[in-house]
């Protein structure tokens, strides 16, 4: 018999160019730019950079750092890769080497390094400050702007706190006081304020470039509304070990679950060392199918590094080497990050980096 150990993330990458479409006729026109920040949350940053180029002629990407921007610049030649955390000292040789990052630039301090240290006369782009209060120059900095200054850009960029939430009142007061702050200081200039959640928006929010993070992925961004993008990542796992549980005998580590009849249990190779949620503790699930049947299996103790146990009384015929379903189109990302109090940005970022894994692409 065949033995596995190790668990699988695969990634459809047809799924994602369908979502990326999709997601780019809703905004249409405004252009639609790929955000490959955190290893494109964490599926492979260089994969689909080179997908969305040569697939869907994607010219429009964004990173979190320099150091991801250089990393695809070479497979991106043509492409304009904007970084988001902008430069400074320790990232100013990425953009040296590669002329095709642009820098966000978010405050005035960072307006200055790169006045004295750009190597080149290519534009930036400024983010400006609307509501969120995170980065982002507020209105007082942005009065101090020169003429020059303001040539130093082409395009002005802002974030929605809660494009989420359809009816949050601060989308109308973020996109006003965009609009208000952008015809004052940059008439002219094209501007970008939505990530996936604000697409589903409508046009005012679109403005000229949309960012397409995390529904590109298949996550459902916007809990109001009912899921449109297809599912690109399936997490499983192989079945260790099954045994007998006695009435009254203790799963895990700390105790934290006793039977009160007798059961079975199943190993599964699949921890929080792999980015599985330790929150998913006696409440999370797996699926088997087995029977021609899809069967729920529940977690049952603590979520430890390398292994989960599940209660597989109630599953039929099921074998060691067998395979669990810890995410697929029945049971999402989404769906786990609801069961472990989280949200599936972070889940799936935390599976994507892992190297245990065996990666698949299917197309």
């Amino acid at each position: 018999m065949t033995i596995l150990t190790q668990p699988v993330l695969e990634i459809n990458l047809k799924h994602l160019i369908d979502n990326f479409k999709t997601l780019k006729q809703i905004a249409h026109p405004a252009i639609a730019a790929a955000v490959l920040k955190d290893d494109a949350y964490g599926l492979g940053a260089k994969k689909i950079a080179q997908l969305l180029y040569d697939e869907v002629k994607c010219k429009h990407f964004f990173v979190a750092h320099g150091v991801e921007g250089a990393q695809i610049a070479p497979l991106v030649p043509d492409a304009e890769i904007y970084v988001l955390q902008g430069c400074g000292q320790d990232s100013l040789e990425y953009f040296t080497q590669h002329k095709n990052l642009i820098p966000v630039i978010s405050c005035p301090q960072m307006l200055y390094f790169w006045k004295e240290n750009r190597p080149d006369k290519r534009k930036a782009v400024i983010h400006i400050e609307t509501g969120l209060n995170r980065l982002g120059f507020r209105e007082d900095e942005l009065q101090h702007l020169t003429k020059d200054d303001i040539k130093m850009f082409s395009m002005v960029m802002s974030h929605l706190a809660c494009g989420d939430e359809k009816d949050h009142f601060m989308n109308a007061y973020q996109l006003s006081n965009f609009e208000r702050l952008k015809k004052t200081y940059f008439p002219k200039m094209p501007a970008s304020l939505s990530a996936s959640d604000g697409v589903f928006l409508g046009s005012d929010f679109a403005q000229d470039m949309v960012r397409l993070g995390a529904a590109m992925y298949g996550i459902n961004t916007a809990p109001y509304r009912e899921k449109q993008m297809k599912n690109v990542v399936k997490v499983t796992a192989p079945v260790l070990q099954i045994e007998n549980l006695a009435q009254g005998q203790f799963v895990g580590y700390s105790a934290t679950y006793r039977a009160n009849t007798n059961r079975k249990i199943a190993i599964v190779s699949i921890g929080y060392g792999d980015g599985l949620p330790r929150s998913l503790s006696n409440v999370g699930k797996l699926f088997f199918k087995t029977g021609g049947e899809l069967n729920e299996a529940r977690i049952i103790g603590r979520v430890s590094m390398d292994n989960v146990i599940c209660d597989v009384t109630n599953v039929k015929n099921l074998k060691v080497g067998d395979t669990a379903y810890l995410t697929d189109d029945f049971y999402t990302l989404d769906d786990m990050g609801r069961d472990a109090n989280t949200i599936s940005y972070e889940i799936m970022s935390r599976l994507g980096k892992n190297q245990r894994f065996i990666r698949k692409y299917i197309y």
